[in-house]
């Protein structure tokens, strides 16, 4: 696939339907987890304009830096700590409307107003977590859960 997408404005589905093609078309074939983590962040970040898109790979009982695109990020996060660390415990999406209001919210910018964190679930284990900063609150549901749960699916561990 060319390394250009095509971006369409309108609804959040629409755009994750035009999106999400594109993102499996890019990844389909290339073997690197890395680089393919990157893309997904730099197709998401170019289609939604999120103030922070990126993931945190599980090594060594920690949430480590992964791939993303937006302003630098915590390095590290502890199960259980933070939004990153509750989905990667509980094993379930968190969508926070109000990162204010979320006890123990890890703030890596103060631009941050609500996210989303999805983990990445192979062989019953997490292996990692996709996380979604919005500049907005309440700029997260279900709406967006369910999309990219999708491309979440695509991801080969």
């Amino acid at each position: 696939m060319a390394e250009e997408l095509i971006l369409k404005k309108g609804t959040r589905e629409e755009q994750y339907l035009e999106i999400i093609p594109q993102i499996a078309a890019l990844i389909d074939g290339e073997p690197d987890l890395i680089a393919n983590l990157a893309n997904i962040c730099a197709a998401l970040k170019q289609q939604f304009d999120w103030l922070w898109t990126g993931f945190y790979l599980v090594k060594d009982n920690e949430l480590v830096l992964g791939p993303f695109q937006g302003p630098i990020a915590c390095t590290r996060i502890k199960k259980g700590r933070g939004v990153c660390g509750t989905a990667w415990e509980q094993m379930e999406t968190i969508i926070v409307q109000d990162v204010n209001k979320f006890p123990g919210h890890i703030t890596c910018s103060s631009l941050s107003k609500s996210e989303i964190v999805l983990p990445i679930i192979r062989q019953n284990e997490v292996v990692a977590v996709l996380d979604i900063d919005h500049t907005m609150y309440a700029g997260f549901d279900k709406t967006d859960e369910l999309f990219l749960s999708e491309i979440i699916s695509l991801i080969h561990f």
